[in-house]
C-alpha cells in the first residue's frame, strides 16, 4: 500500500509541475523574447521485489526551454540587417521627396530663370523684363539655399540619432552584464541541468534588441555567461565586465559625430566607421556616406558650375551703361580640414581649376613621411602623389577639377598627417545673387562689328563672339580695323597682341580672332574694303550676350561637358531615386526574410495557446488519475484494517 501511495504522490507532483509550467507559458504568451518551457520527466529508480523490478513512480528531472541556438543566431542577423535597411530607406525617402518635388525642387526655378533670360534677350531695353530676371534669379538663389539647408537639417539630425543609438547600446550592454552575473550564480547553484530559463530569455532578448542598434556577435561560455562583440571584434561585454561606446566629433569633419570605443579600463580608441555595419547605427552611417553627402556635393557642384559658366559669359557682355558685366552669382569654394590628430601645422589650400571636371567625391590628402598622396574617399583609391617640394606650388589634379597647394608650417608634417578636401560641399551653401540692379545685367555684346556702305565687294562680317574665358583680354574693346589689300589678304590695325598685322591670308568664313573676340568674314571682298570691330555703342537694344547666357540652359557645361545644369540636377534626382527604390526593394525583401526566420524561430520557441490548452487537459487528467490511484491505495489500506479488526 505504501508503494502504491508513494507512486501516486510522485505522479501528483509531476502533473502539478506540468500544470505550473503550462500555466507559466500561458501567462507569458505575450512576453517579448519568452521561450516556451517544458518539464523533463523521468522515472524513479525501480526496486527488486524478488519477483522482479517494480517501478517506484516518476520525477521531474528539470524544466527546459524550447530554444534553438542556430535559429536564434539567424534571427539576430536578420534583425540587424532589416533595421539597417529600414533606417536607410526612411531617411533616403526624405531626400528623394525633397529633391524630386515639382514645386520645391530646382528644376522649376531653373526653367523660370532662363525663361526670364530669354525675355531679356528679346527685349534688352525693357527694365521690366530685366527686373523679372532679377526676381527669378533671386528665386533660384533661394531655392538652392533652401534645398541645401534642408539637406543639412536631415544630416544634422543624424548626430542626435547616433547619440541616442550609442546610449541604447551602452544601456543594453550593462543589462546583459547584470544578467550574466545572475545566470552564472543560478547555474552554479543548479548545475548545468537546472538552467535559469527566464533569465536566459531576458538576456537573449536584450541581445536581439542590441542587434537592432548595431551588428553584434555573441559567444556563450561554459559557466553560462555570454560575451558580446561589435565592430571589428571589439568586446562590449565579457562576463560582467562592460565596455562602452561614446560619440565623438569626427577628426576630419566638425559637423559629423562618430563612434569611439571605451574599454572596460577606460581606454578610448577610434572604431573604423565602416566596421560598424548593421542595425540602426550602421544605417545612419551608411546613409550619410552613400546618399546624403554625395547628394549635398552634387547640389554644390551644380551651384559652382552654374556660377562659374554664367559669370564667365556675363562678364563678356555690357550693361545698359556701357560697362562690362560683373560676376552674376557667387558660389562656395573647396573646404579643406586638417585632421585634429595631425602633428604638423602645415596648411593645404584647394581651388577650383575646372568646374566642368568636378565630381561629387571628397578626397583625403595623406602624408606618409615622404610624399603626399590624394585618395578618393568614396572608393579609397589613390588619385595622385606629390612630393612636398612639388606641392609647395599649385598642382592641378587630373580628373578632379581642383588645384592643391601646401604651405609648410612651423611644425613639419609627420607620417599619418591627413587633410580632407571637399571640393563642392559648400557650393550650394554659399550660392548667392550678386547683381540686384536690373541695369547692371550685361545683355549686350561688349564689341560690335561694322561694315561701311562704301565697300565694293559682297563680303559680310558676323557679330563678334567673345572668347568666353576669364580674365577678359585687356584689349577687348580696343577698336580694330580690317582692311583688304586684295581679295585674298588683309591687314589689321589697332592695339592688342599680334597687332598690327599685315598680309593675313583670307579664307571666306574662317575665324578671325583678336583681343579676346572671334568673328567671320564671308564672301568676296574688294581691295580697299574695310571692316571694324569696336566697342558696342548700341548696348540698350542689343541682347546678343543675353542670348548666349540663355543658351547655357541646354549647353553641356558640367561633368566633363556631358550634361547641362538641368541635366545634372536630373541626374541627382535620378541617382537618389534609384538608391531609394533599391533600398525599398531590399528593405521589403529583408523584412520578408525576417518574418520567415521569426516564424521558424517561433515554431520552436513560441507559445501556442491551443497546444498549451491540450497540455493543461493532459496534466489535469494525469493529476486526477494519480489522485484516483492514491484513493485506491487508501481504500486498500482501509480494507486491511477492517480485516485486522
Amino acid at each position: 500500500m505504501s508503494s502504491v501511495y508513494n507512486i501516486g504522490v510522485s505522479a501528483l507532483r509531476v502533473a502539478q509541475a506540468g500544470i505550473n509550467v503550462t500555466s507559466h507559458n500561458i501567462a507569458n504568451v505575450n512576453t517579448p523574447g519568452y521561450s516556451r518551457q517544458e518539464i523533463i520527466q523521468g522515472t524513479q529508480l525501480s526496486q527488486n521485489m524478488g519477483q522482479g523490478y517494480f517501478g517506484s513512480g516518476a520525477d521531474v528531472v528539470g524544466v527546459t526551454r524550447q530554444y534553438n541556438d542556430f535559429l536564434g543566431a539567424q534571427l539576430t542577423a536578420a534583425q540587424t540587417r532589416s533595421s539597417s535597411l529600414s533606417t536607410q530607406y526612411d531617411l533616403s525617402i526624405q531626400v528623394s521627396n525633397l529633391l524630386g518635388d515639382a514645386n520645391g525642387g530646382l528644376s522649376t526655378a531653373l526653367q523660370d530663370f532662363f525663361a526670364a533670360a530669354n525675355t531679356v534677350a528679346n527685349s534688352p531695353e525693357s527694365l521690366a523684363a530685366r527686373q523679372t530676371m532679377i526676381g527669378s534669379a533671386q528665386s533660384l538663389n533661394n531655392r538652392v539655399q533652401t534645398l541645401n539647408a534642408r539637406l543639412n537639417d536631415i544630416r544634422d539630425s543624424l548626430n542626435g540619432q547616433i547619440s541616442n543609438s550609442a546610449n541604447q547600446i551602452n544601456s543594453y550592454a550593462k543589462q546583459i552584464a547584470v544578467l550574466n552575473d545572475n545566470i552564472v550564480i543560478a547555474q552554479a547553484q543548479g548545475g548545468t541541468s537546472q538552467l535559469p530559463n527566464d533569465l536566459l530569455d531576458q538576456r537573449d532578448y536584450l541581445v536581439a534588441q542590441l542587434s537592432q542598434e548595431i551588428g553584434v556577435t555573441s559567444v556563450k561560455q561554459y559557466d553560462g555567461s555570454m560575451d558580446v562583440f561589435i565592430g571589428n571584434g571589439q568586446s562590449l561585454v565579457i562576463g560582467t565586465q562592460v565596455s562602452s561606446v561614446q560619440v565623438t566629433t569626427s577628426s576630419t569633419d566638425p559637423t559629423s559625430l562618430e563612434l569611439a570605443y571605451v574599454s572596460s579600463k577606460g581606454l578610448v580608441s577610434r572604431i573604423p566607421q565602416n566596421a560598424l555595419q548593421g542595425g540602426n547605427l550602421g544605417g545612419y552611417l551608411s546613409f550619410r556616406d552613400t546618399i546624403m553627402d554625395p547628394a549635398r556635393n552634387a547640389l554644390g557642384r551644380i551651384a559652382i558650375g552654374m556660377a562659374d559658366t554664367f559669370n564667365t559669359q556675363h562678364q563678356q557682355g555690357q550693361d545698359l551703361s556701357g560697362v562690362l558685366g560683373g560676376a552674376f552669382f557667387s558660389a562656395g569654394s573647396p573646404q579643406v580640414t586638417a585632421a585634429s590628430s595631425n602633428v604638423g601645422n602645415s596648411a593645404v589650400t584647394a581651388t577650383i581649376s575646372d568646374p566642368g571636371a568636378l565630381t561629387t567625391d571628397d578626397y583625403t590628402l595623406q602624408f606618409d613621411g615622404t610624399a603626399y598622396t590624394l585618395f578618393n574617399r568614396t572608393n579609397n583609391t589613390a588619385v595622385q602623389s606629390f612630393t612636398p617640394a612639388a606641392l609647395a606650388t599649385p598642382q592641378t589634379v587630373a580628373g578632379t577639377g581642383i588645384t592643391l597647394q601646401l604651405t609648410p608650417g612651423a611644425v613639419a608634417d609627420v607620417s599619418g598627417d591627413t587633410y580632407v578636401i571637399r571640393p563642392t560641399v559648400a557650393g550650394a551653401r554659399d550660392f548667392g545673387l550678386l547683381v540686384t540692379d536690373p541695369a547692371k545685367i550685361a545683355a549686350a555684346n561688349a564689341v560690335r562689328s561694322n561694315a561701311p556702305t562704301t565697300n565694293l565687294g559682297n563680303a559680310t562680317i558676323s557679330q563678334p563672339v567673345t572668347a568666353g574665358t576669364l580674365p577678359l583680354d585687356a584689349n577687348l574693346q580696343q577698336p580694330v580695323t580690317i582692311t583688304f589689300t586684295s581679295a585674298t589678304t588683309f591687314d589689321v590695325t589697332g592695339s592688342g597682341t599680334g597687332l598690327p598685322a599685315t598680309g593675313v591670308a583670307y579664307t571666306s568664313g574662317s575665324n578671325i580672332s583678336y583681343n579676346g573676340w572671334t568673328t567671320q568674314i564671308s564672301g568676296t571682298p574688294s581691295t580697299g574694303d574695310t571692316f571694324t570691330v569696336s566697342p558696342n555703342t548700341n548696348a540698350t537694344t542689343d541682347g546678343s550676350n543675353m542670348l548666349n547666357l540663355a543658351k547655357l540652359q541646354t549647353t553641356n557645361t558640367l561633368v566633363n561637358g556631358t550634361t547641362s545644369y538641368q541635366g545634372a540636377y536630373g541626374q541627382l534626382v535620378s541617382q537618389v531615386g534609384t538608391q531609394t527604390r533599391e533600398l525599398e526593394v531590399t528593405s521589403k525583401a529583408q523584412a520578408t526574410m525576417l518574418a520567415q526566420v521569426t516564424r521558424s524561430q517561433q515554431s520552436v520557441s513560441g507559445v501556442n495557446l491551443d497546444e498549451e490548452a491540450a497540455n493543461l487537459l493532459k496534466y489535469q487528467q494525469a493529476y486526477q488519475a494519480a489522485a484516483k490511484a492514491m484513493s485506491i491505495a487508501q481504500s486498500m489500506f482501509d480494507s486491511l484494517l477492517q480485516l485486522g479488526g
